[in-house]
């Protein structure tokens, strides 16, 4: 008698175990679905705050007879953000702008490019200074992309609609 209590005991317990375990799993299934369908939500979030940066006058829809291109005379040596190992590195780059013939901006900026390459080569620095060289050597694009951005800003005109690194190293 004693051996068949004890043996109902265990089938109880292996219940109430098989139930709790059938509990648990679609608890965490459903958990699964909220955090798969959170990732994907913020996923999208910052692929459009990402697309936000972009030039709104992408460099293919401009043809190449529209195009010009003025390269900065001489390559640059910027000071690049302190890193986690402590060390300065320095990013030396030659830059060419490239500039839509047809936009208006064109016409009334494109005589002062040579005046203000300082200034130009001042929103270079500024945004390759802010980076580290992890930063700069994974994300060129990103680079490109705020550079166009603040060339725009400061001439108020988006004839500037691409930057191009003809040459770039790091150290």
């Amino acid at each position: 008698m004693k051996k068949n209590i004890l043996s109902i005991l265990i089938l109880a317990l292996l219940i109430v175990n098989i139930v709790l375990t059938a509990i648990m799993m679609f608890s965490v299934v459903g958990m699964t679905k909220k955090t798969s369908a959170l990732v994907t939500d913020i996923a999208s979030i910052i692929k459009i705050d990402m697309a936000e940066g972009v030039e709104e006058a992408p460099a293919e829809s401009i043809p190449m007879s529209d195009v010009a291109v003025y390269e900065l005379p001489d390559a640059m040596t910027i000071p690049l953000k302190m890193g986690e190992d402590g060390v300065q590195h320095y990013a030396v780059v030659a830059v060419s702008l490239s500039m839509n013939m047809k936009d208006k901006g064109y016409e009334e900026h494109n005589a002062s490019l040579k005046e203000k390459q300082s200034l130009i080569q001042n929103q270079i620095i500024d945004v390759f200074g802010s980076h580290t060289i992890e930063e700069a050597q994974s994300n060129q694009d990103a680079l490109k992309a705020e550079i166009t951005k603040k060339l725009q800003e400061m001439y108020d005109s988006k004839f500037i609609f691409n930057v191009n690194f003809s040459d770039i190293k790091f150290q």
